[in-house]
Protein backbone atom coordinates (compact mmCIF):
# COMPACT_ATOMS: atom_id res chain seq x y z
CA UNK A 1 0.00 0.00 0.00
CA UNK A 2 2.43 2.82 0.98
CA UNK A 3 4.09 1.75 -2.82
CA UNK A 4 1.07 2.79 -4.14
CA UNK A 5 0.57 6.11 -2.32
CA UNK A 6 4.93 6.43 -2.90
CA UNK A 7 3.40 6.01 -6.63
CA UNK A 8 0.70 8.58 -6.40
CA UNK A 9 2.82 11.11 -4.61
CA UNK A 10 6.01 10.83 -7.96
CA UNK A 11 3.93 11.56 -10.17
CA UNK A 12 3.13 14.79 -9.08
CA UNK A 13 6.70 15.76 -7.60
CA UNK A 14 6.80 17.04 -11.43
CA UNK A 15 3.07 18.26 -12.59
CA UNK A 16 4.37 19.34 -16.07
CA UNK A 17 5.77 15.81 -16.79
CA UNK A 18 2.67 14.01 -15.82
CA UNK A 19 0.07 16.42 -17.07
CA UNK A 20 1.48 15.77 -20.70
CA UNK A 21 1.78 12.25 -20.24
CA UNK A 22 -1.77 11.78 -19.07
CA UNK A 23 -2.91 14.63 -21.89
CA UNK A 24 -1.22 12.09 -24.50
CA UNK A 25 -3.54 9.24 -23.02
CA UNK A 26 -6.67 11.59 -22.95
CA UNK A 27 -6.24 13.13 -26.35
CA UNK A 28 -5.69 8.99 -27.72
CA UNK A 29 -8.74 8.09 -26.02
CA UNK A 30 -11.04 11.09 -27.40
CA UNK A 31 -10.05 10.30 -30.83
CA UNK A 32 -10.24 6.74 -30.69
CA UNK A 33 -13.44 6.75 -29.16
CA UNK A 34 -15.15 9.65 -31.42
CA UNK A 35 -13.58 7.91 -34.69
CA UNK A 36 -14.94 4.56 -33.92
CA UNK A 37 -18.18 6.13 -32.73
CA UNK A 38 -18.57 7.86 -35.96
CA UNK A 39 -18.15 4.92 -38.20
CA UNK A 40 -20.60 2.62 -36.08
CA UNK A 41 -22.93 6.02 -36.07
CA UNK A 42 -22.69 5.77 -39.89
CA UNK A 43 -23.26 2.03 -40.33
CA UNK A 44 -26.59 2.37 -37.81
CA UNK A 45 -27.78 5.71 -39.53
CA UNK A 46 -27.95 3.96 -42.92
CA UNK A 47 -29.33 0.61 -41.79
CA UNK A 48 -32.47 2.61 -39.40
CA UNK A 49 -33.02 4.78 -43.20
CA UNK A 50 -33.34 2.26 -45.50
CA UNK A 51 -33.75 -1.59 -43.52
CA UNK A 52 -36.06 0.02 -41.09
CA UNK A 53 -38.46 1.16 -43.50
CA UNK A 54 -38.15 -0.50 -46.79
CA UNK A 55 -37.30 -4.06 -46.08
CA UNK A 56 -37.69 -4.42 -42.16
CA UNK A 57 -35.46 -6.41 -40.29
CA UNK A 58 -36.77 -10.05 -40.89
CA UNK A 59 -39.63 -10.29 -43.76
CA UNK A 60 -41.93 -13.05 -44.38
CA UNK A 61 -42.85 -13.91 -48.10
CA UNK A 62 -44.70 -16.45 -50.16
CA UNK A 63 -41.65 -19.44 -51.08
CA UNK A 64 -40.30 -18.08 -54.26
CA UNK A 65 -41.55 -14.10 -53.98
CA UNK A 66 -37.95 -12.79 -53.33
CA UNK A 67 -37.01 -14.36 -57.06
CA UNK A 68 -39.78 -13.20 -58.75
CA UNK A 69 -41.25 -10.42 -56.93
CA UNK A 70 -44.65 -9.86 -58.68
CA UNK A 71 -48.72 -10.04 -57.23
CA UNK A 72 -49.20 -13.20 -58.75
CA UNK A 73 -46.57 -14.76 -55.41
CA UNK A 74 -48.53 -12.91 -52.87
CA UNK A 75 -50.59 -15.02 -50.36
CA UNK A 76 -53.62 -14.57 -48.23
CA UNK A 77 -53.13 -13.03 -44.92
CA UNK A 78 -54.07 -14.82 -41.60
CA UNK A 79 -54.67 -13.84 -38.22
CA UNK A 80 -53.73 -17.71 -37.82
CA UNK A 81 -49.95 -16.88 -39.57
CA UNK A 82 -49.10 -14.22 -38.01
CA UNK A 83 -49.95 -16.13 -34.32
CA UNK A 84 -47.01 -18.74 -35.85
CA UNK A 85 -44.55 -15.92 -36.16
CA UNK A 86 -45.55 -14.57 -32.85
CA UNK A 87 -45.64 -17.89 -31.11
CA UNK A 88 -41.97 -18.34 -29.40
CA UNK A 89 -42.25 -14.49 -28.05
CA UNK A 90 -39.02 -13.05 -29.56
CA UNK A 91 -41.06 -10.73 -32.24
CA UNK A 92 -42.67 -7.84 -30.99
CA UNK A 93 -44.56 -6.57 -33.69
CA UNK A 94 -45.97 -7.81 -37.16
CA UNK A 95 -47.20 -5.77 -39.92
CA UNK A 96 -48.60 -6.97 -43.71
CA UNK A 97 -47.84 -5.12 -46.71
CA UNK A 98 -48.71 -5.46 -50.74
CA UNK A 99 -46.20 -3.94 -52.45
CA UNK A 100 -46.38 -3.31 -56.31
CA UNK A 101 -45.26 -0.96 -58.78
CA UNK A 102 -47.40 1.69 -61.08
CA UNK A 103 -47.07 4.54 -63.17
CA UNK A 104 -48.59 7.30 -61.37
CA UNK A 105 -49.39 10.50 -63.13
CA UNK A 106 -50.57 14.32 -62.71
CA UNK A 107 -51.53 16.10 -65.10
CA UNK A 108 -49.11 15.93 -68.14
CA UNK A 109 -46.45 14.30 -65.88
CA UNK A 110 -45.84 10.48 -65.39
CA UNK A 111 -43.16 8.52 -63.47
CA UNK A 112 -42.56 5.17 -62.60
CA UNK A 113 -43.38 4.61 -58.45
CA UNK A 114 -43.42 1.90 -55.83
CA UNK A 115 -46.72 1.18 -54.32
CA UNK A 116 -46.59 -0.10 -50.57
CA UNK A 117 -50.05 -0.96 -48.82
CA UNK A 118 -49.78 -0.63 -45.15
CA UNK A 119 -51.85 -1.42 -41.86
CA UNK A 120 -51.37 1.97 -41.29
CA UNK A 121 -51.22 1.58 -37.24
CA UNK A 122 -49.12 -1.52 -37.09
CA UNK A 123 -46.09 0.20 -40.12
CA UNK A 124 -46.42 3.35 -37.38
CA UNK A 125 -45.45 0.91 -34.62
CA UNK A 126 -42.55 -0.55 -36.16
CA UNK A 127 -40.96 2.28 -39.06
CA UNK A 128 -42.66 5.05 -36.85
CA UNK A 129 -43.68 6.42 -40.49
CA UNK A 130 -45.40 9.24 -38.67
CA UNK A 131 -42.46 11.01 -37.82
CA UNK A 132 -41.59 11.33 -41.37
CA UNK A 133 -44.50 13.17 -42.07
CA UNK A 134 -43.45 16.71 -43.42
CA UNK A 135 -46.53 18.00 -44.29
CA UNK A 136 -50.01 16.86 -44.77
CA UNK A 137 -51.92 14.57 -42.35
CA UNK A 138 -50.92 10.48 -41.77
CA UNK A 139 -53.29 7.75 -43.57
CA UNK A 140 -56.03 6.57 -41.26
CA UNK A 141 -56.83 3.28 -41.69
CA UNK A 142 -59.81 3.39 -44.43
CA UNK A 143 -58.65 6.15 -46.00
CA UNK A 144 -59.03 5.83 -49.64
CA UNK A 145 -56.12 8.42 -50.30
CA UNK A 146 -52.40 8.03 -50.57
CA UNK A 147 -49.05 9.85 -49.11
CA UNK A 148 -46.10 10.57 -51.28
CA UNK A 149 -42.43 10.61 -50.71
CA UNK A 150 -41.46 14.15 -50.89
CA UNK A 151 -38.60 13.82 -53.96
CA UNK A 152 -41.86 11.53 -56.08
CA UNK A 153 -43.89 14.74 -55.58
CA UNK A 154 -41.30 17.18 -56.66
CA UNK A 155 -40.62 15.49 -59.65
CA UNK A 156 -44.55 15.07 -60.44
CA UNK A 157 -45.56 19.34 -58.85
CA UNK A 158 -48.06 18.11 -57.01
CA UNK A 159 -48.88 18.96 -53.13
CA UNK A 160 -51.31 18.36 -50.01
CA UNK A 161 -55.19 17.67 -51.58
CA UNK A 162 -53.61 17.41 -55.22
CA UNK A 163 -54.93 13.95 -56.79
CA UNK A 164 -52.89 11.58 -58.75
CA UNK A 165 -53.71 8.42 -60.98
CA UNK A 166 -52.34 5.47 -60.61
CA UNK A 167 -52.30 2.38 -63.49
CA UNK A 168 -50.34 -0.92 -63.32
CA UNK A 169 -51.07 -4.30 -63.75
CA UNK A 170 -53.40 -5.75 -60.74
CA UNK A 171 -53.73 -9.62 -59.43
CA UNK A 172 -53.68 -12.56 -62.43
CA UNK A 173 -53.83 -9.79 -65.02
CA UNK A 174 -56.46 -8.17 -63.80
CA UNK A 175 -56.54 -4.24 -64.95
CA UNK A 176 -55.26 -1.92 -61.98
CA UNK A 177 -56.59 2.02 -62.27
CA UNK A 178 -58.10 4.30 -59.55
CA UNK A 179 -57.36 8.23 -58.60
CA UNK A 180 -56.65 9.71 -55.28
CA UNK A 181 -56.13 12.51 -53.28
CA UNK A 182 -53.02 13.91 -52.06
CA UNK A 183 -52.80 13.70 -48.12
CA UNK A 184 -49.37 14.09 -46.78
CA UNK A 185 -45.53 14.17 -47.91
CA UNK A 186 -42.90 12.30 -46.33
CA UNK A 187 -39.44 12.37 -46.33
CA UNK A 188 -36.74 9.17 -46.27
CA UNK A 189 -33.32 9.59 -45.19
CA UNK A 190 -32.91 7.14 -48.04
CA UNK A 191 -32.43 8.96 -51.76
CA UNK A 192 -33.79 6.51 -53.51
CA UNK A 193 -36.99 5.81 -51.13
CA UNK A 194 -37.55 9.66 -50.97
CA UNK A 195 -37.77 9.90 -54.87
CA UNK A 196 -40.29 6.66 -55.66
CA UNK A 197 -42.59 5.55 -52.93
CA UNK A 198 -46.28 6.11 -52.45
CA UNK A 199 -47.91 5.17 -49.42
CA UNK A 200 -51.59 3.73 -49.40
CA UNK A 201 -54.25 2.23 -46.90
CA UNK A 202 -53.49 -1.45 -47.11
CA UNK A 203 -57.33 -2.30 -48.25
CA UNK A 204 -56.97 0.47 -50.41
CA UNK A 205 -54.13 -1.26 -52.41
CA UNK A 206 -55.79 -4.30 -52.36
CA UNK A 207 -58.63 -2.59 -53.82
CA UNK A 208 -56.61 -1.35 -56.34
CA UNK A 209 -54.32 -4.08 -57.57
CA UNK A 210 -57.62 -6.31 -57.16
CA UNK A 211 -55.63 -8.50 -54.53
CA UNK A 212 -58.16 -8.65 -51.75
CA UNK A 213 -57.12 -9.94 -48.77
CA UNK A 214 -53.57 -10.43 -49.98
CA UNK A 215 -50.43 -9.45 -49.16
CA UNK A 216 -47.22 -9.99 -50.67
CA UNK A 217 -44.61 -10.19 -47.04
CA UNK A 218 -45.33 -9.48 -43.82
CA UNK A 219 -42.27 -7.29 -41.62
CA UNK A 220 -41.49 -8.42 -38.11
CA UNK A 221 -39.40 -6.19 -35.72
CA UNK A 222 -38.03 -8.72 -33.31
CA UNK A 223 -37.97 -7.89 -29.61
CA UNK A 224 -33.92 -7.43 -30.11
CA UNK A 225 -31.78 -7.18 -33.53
CA UNK A 226 -29.16 -8.56 -32.02
CA UNK A 227 -29.19 -12.47 -33.37
CA UNK A 228 -31.04 -12.40 -36.44
CA UNK A 229 -30.32 -14.97 -37.69
CA UNK A 230 -31.33 -17.48 -35.15
CA UNK A 231 -34.76 -15.46 -34.57
CA UNK A 232 -35.28 -16.08 -38.35
CA UNK A 233 -34.89 -19.64 -38.28
CA UNK A 234 -36.86 -20.16 -35.41
CA UNK A 235 -40.08 -18.29 -37.58
CA UNK A 236 -39.18 -20.61 -40.33
CA UNK A 237 -39.59 -23.73 -38.93
CA UNK A 238 -42.88 -22.43 -37.42
CA UNK A 239 -44.13 -21.15 -41.19
CA UNK A 240 -42.60 -24.84 -42.79
CA UNK A 241 -41.60 -24.78 -46.60
CA UNK A 242 -44.63 -23.01 -47.95
CA UNK A 243 -42.93 -19.24 -46.64
CA UNK A 244 -39.67 -17.72 -47.09
CA UNK A 245 -38.16 -15.91 -44.05
CA UNK A 246 -35.42 -13.45 -44.96
CA UNK A 247 -33.01 -11.54 -42.75
CA UNK A 248 -32.68 -7.92 -43.90
CA UNK A 249 -28.94 -9.09 -45.01
CA UNK A 250 -30.19 -11.63 -46.95
CA UNK A 251 -32.76 -8.97 -48.90
CA UNK A 252 -30.11 -6.10 -49.24
CA UNK A 253 -26.52 -7.88 -50.00
CA UNK A 254 -25.23 -4.48 -51.30
CA UNK A 255 -26.03 -2.65 -47.75
CA UNK A 256 -24.51 -6.07 -45.97
CA UNK A 257 -20.85 -5.94 -48.33
CA UNK A 258 -20.66 -2.34 -47.96
CA UNK A 259 -20.97 -2.06 -44.21
CA UNK A 260 -18.59 -5.30 -44.68
CA UNK A 261 -16.11 -3.39 -46.98
CA UNK A 262 -16.19 -0.24 -44.78
CA UNK A 263 -15.97 -2.40 -41.61
CA UNK A 264 -12.20 -3.71 -43.11
CA UNK A 265 -10.70 -0.39 -44.40
CA UNK A 266 -11.64 1.06 -41.05
CA UNK A 267 -9.45 -1.09 -39.23
CA UNK A 268 -6.79 -0.46 -41.02
CA UNK A 269 -7.36 3.48 -40.40
CA UNK A 270 -7.59 2.13 -36.63
CA UNK A 271 -4.24 0.11 -37.04
CA UNK A 272 -2.99 3.74 -38.06
CA UNK A 273 -4.56 5.63 -35.61
CA UNK A 274 -3.88 3.28 -32.54
CA UNK A 275 -0.09 3.11 -34.19
CA UNK A 276 0.33 7.00 -33.71
CA UNK A 277 -1.33 6.94 -30.60
CA UNK A 278 1.49 4.24 -29.37
CA UNK A 279 4.10 6.64 -30.53
CA UNK A 280 2.02 9.19 -28.94
CA UNK A 281 2.51 7.80 -24.97
CA UNK A 282 5.65 6.18 -25.82
CA UNK A 283 7.37 9.46 -26.60
CA UNK A 284 6.25 10.89 -23.12
CA UNK A 285 7.50 7.67 -21.26
CA UNK A 286 10.77 7.84 -23.14
CA UNK A 287 10.74 11.62 -21.68
CA UNK A 288 9.93 10.62 -18.19
CA UNK A 289 12.24 7.72 -18.28
CA UNK A 290 15.34 10.44 -19.36
CA UNK A 291 14.27 12.78 -16.91
CA UNK A 292 14.42 9.72 -14.17
CA UNK A 293 17.46 8.57 -14.59
CA UNK A 294 19.66 9.94 -12.25
CA UNK A 295 16.57 9.69 -9.50
CA UNK A 296 16.27 5.54 -10.15
CA UNK A 297 20.20 5.08 -9.84
CA UNK A 298 19.93 7.27 -6.88
CA UNK A 299 17.13 4.86 -5.01
CA UNK A 300 18.84 1.91 -6.04
CA UNK A 301 22.30 2.60 -4.99
CA UNK A 302 20.81 3.77 -1.18
CA UNK A 303 19.58 0.31 -1.48
CA UNK A 304 16.21 -0.18 -2.90
CA UNK A 305 15.61 -3.37 -4.75
CA UNK A 306 14.88 -3.23 -8.19
CA UNK A 307 11.87 -5.21 -8.03
CA UNK A 308 10.79 -2.80 -5.61
CA UNK A 309 11.38 -0.13 -7.72
CA UNK A 310 10.34 -1.74 -10.59
CA UNK A 311 6.60 -2.37 -8.83
CA UNK A 312 6.92 1.33 -7.71
CA UNK A 313 7.15 2.59 -11.48
CA UNK A 314 4.38 0.03 -12.75
CA UNK A 315 2.21 1.81 -9.70
CA UNK A 316 3.18 5.28 -11.70
CA UNK A 317 2.29 3.74 -15.27
CA UNK A 318 -1.35 1.88 -14.05
CA UNK A 319 -2.50 5.53 -12.27
CA UNK A 320 -1.02 7.95 -15.39
CA UNK A 321 -2.62 5.57 -18.00
CA UNK A 322 -6.02 5.30 -16.09
CA UNK A 323 -6.49 8.42 -14.91
CA UNK A 324 -6.10 9.34 -18.43
CA UNK A 325 -8.42 6.92 -19.96
CA UNK A 326 -10.77 7.63 -17.82
CA UNK A 327 -10.63 11.14 -18.08
CA UNK A 328 -10.71 11.18 -22.02
CA UNK A 329 -14.13 8.27 -21.61
CA UNK A 330 -15.29 10.63 -19.66
CA UNK A 331 -14.54 14.33 -22.01
CA UNK A 332 -15.90 11.95 -24.80
CA UNK A 333 -19.56 11.54 -23.80
CA UNK A 334 -20.46 15.28 -24.25
CA UNK A 335 -18.37 15.48 -27.44
CA UNK A 336 -20.50 12.48 -29.02
CA UNK A 337 -23.34 13.19 -27.19
CA UNK A 338 -23.33 16.60 -29.23
CA UNK A 339 -22.30 14.83 -32.83
CA UNK A 340 -25.41 12.24 -32.51
CA UNK A 341 -27.66 15.02 -31.61
CA UNK A 342 -25.97 16.87 -34.53
CA UNK A 343 -24.68 14.80 -36.94
CA UNK A 344 -22.41 16.70 -39.68
CA UNK A 345 -24.19 16.94 -42.84
CA UNK A 346 -22.66 17.42 -46.35
CA UNK A 347 -24.50 19.58 -49.30
CA UNK A 348 -23.74 20.59 -52.41
CA UNK A 349 -21.48 18.19 -54.92
CA UNK A 350 -20.83 15.54 -51.81
CA UNK A 351 -25.01 15.38 -51.10
CA UNK A 352 -25.38 14.48 -54.42
CA UNK A 353 -22.60 12.10 -54.75
CA UNK A 354 -23.91 9.91 -52.17
CA UNK A 355 -27.08 10.24 -53.34
CA UNK A 356 -26.63 9.16 -56.34
CA UNK A 357 -25.35 5.46 -53.70
CA UNK A 358 -28.71 5.78 -52.51
CA UNK A 359 -27.22 7.00 -49.49
CA UNK A 360 -28.19 10.23 -46.90
CA UNK A 361 -25.54 12.52 -46.67
CA UNK A 362 -25.50 12.40 -42.58
CA UNK A 363 -22.68 11.44 -40.07
CA UNK A 364 -23.93 10.79 -36.69
CA UNK A 365 -22.03 9.57 -34.04
CA UNK A 366 -23.71 6.00 -32.22
CA UNK A 367 -23.39 6.33 -28.04
CA UNK A 368 -23.02 2.80 -27.67
CA UNK A 369 -21.89 2.71 -24.36
CA UNK A 370 -19.76 -0.46 -25.43
CA UNK A 371 -17.76 1.59 -27.96
CA UNK A 372 -16.49 3.95 -24.97
CA UNK A 373 -15.73 0.63 -22.97
CA UNK A 374 -13.58 -0.78 -25.64
CA UNK A 375 -11.39 1.88 -26.95
CA UNK A 376 -10.62 3.28 -23.09
CA UNK A 377 -9.54 -0.33 -22.27
CA UNK A 378 -7.97 -0.77 -25.65
CA UNK A 379 -5.68 2.63 -25.42
CA UNK A 380 -5.13 1.28 -21.30
CA UNK A 381 -4.02 -1.49 -22.54
CA UNK A 382 -1.80 -0.53 -25.04
CA UNK A 383 -0.35 2.39 -22.28
CA UNK A 384 0.11 -0.31 -19.51
CA UNK A 385 2.35 -2.30 -22.77
CA UNK A 386 4.34 0.76 -23.39
CA UNK A 387 4.99 1.41 -20.18
CA UNK A 388 6.94 -2.24 -19.39
CA UNK A 389 10.07 -0.19 -21.23
CA UNK A 390 10.96 2.13 -18.58
CA UNK A 391 10.62 -0.78 -15.88
CA UNK A 392 12.60 -2.66 -18.14
CA UNK A 393 15.12 -0.27 -18.07
CA UNK A 394 15.15 0.26 -14.19
CA UNK A 395 15.58 -3.26 -13.63
CA UNK A 396 19.03 -3.52 -16.41
CA UNK A 397 19.70 0.49 -15.48
CA UNK A 398 23.72 0.51 -13.52
CA UNK A 399 23.37 2.99 -10.64
CA UNK A 400 26.90 4.05 -11.38
CA UNK A 401 26.22 5.69 -14.64
CA UNK A 402 22.69 6.45 -14.38
CA UNK A 403 24.06 9.11 -11.69
CA UNK A 404 26.93 10.55 -13.96
CA UNK A 405 26.22 13.56 -15.15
Amino acid sequence: MWLIRMAWKNLWRNKNRTIVTMASIFFAVILSILANSLQQGIFDNLVRNVVSFYTGYIQVHKQGYWDERILDNSFMASAETEQIICADNTIGTVTPRLEAFALISSLDITKGCMVTGIDTEKEDDITRLSRKLIKGDYLNKDDYAVMLSEGLAQRLKVSINDTIVLIGQGYHGATAAGKYPVRGLLRFGSPQLNYQTLIMPLEAAQDLYSAYGMVSSYILLPNTIDDLDSIAAKVQSGLGKEFEVMTWEEIMPDIKQHISSDTNSMKIISGILYLLICFGIFGTLLMMMIERRFEMGMLVAIGMKKSKLALLLLFESVLTVSTGCLLGMLAAIPVVYYFNKNPLRFGGDTAEAFARFGFEPVFPTSTDPDNFIYQGVTVLALGLLLSLYPIYKAIVNNPLTAMRR
